[in-house]
């Protein structure tokens, strides 16, 4: 079970640390392997599960992010080139900049 789902007492009142968003990403990854794992066995439907815990973790981890003041802003030349690569890799294309 996903560390993200905390009981309603308890919500509000964890920490959120290095460990914790450690732990989560470690959980992401295992939970993108099961995914791979099913999907390339042909079994798309068992993968559903793992994707809404996948969804829900990434949901958390932005929440946090954007809840987080901004120590380190990059500049904006490497953001708008960092983001239009990293766009054309999720889509499959090749960038031409």
């Amino acid at each position: 079970m996903s560390i993200v789902f905390v009981p309603k007492k308890l919500r509000g009142k964890a920490t959120v640390n290095q460990e914790t968003i450690q732990r989560l990403l470690d959980e992401n990854d295992q939970l993108i392997r099961c995914i791979t794992e099913y999907m390339q066995k042909g079994r798309a439907v068992e993968c559903v599960q793992y994707q809404q815990i996948l969804h829900r973790n990434i949901v958390y981890l932005a929440t946090i992010a954007d809840a987080s003041p901004d120590s380190a802003a990059p500049s904006s030349n490497s953001t708008s080139n960092d983001t239009s690569a990293s766009a054309a890799a999720v889509n499959g294309h090749k960038g031409t900049s």
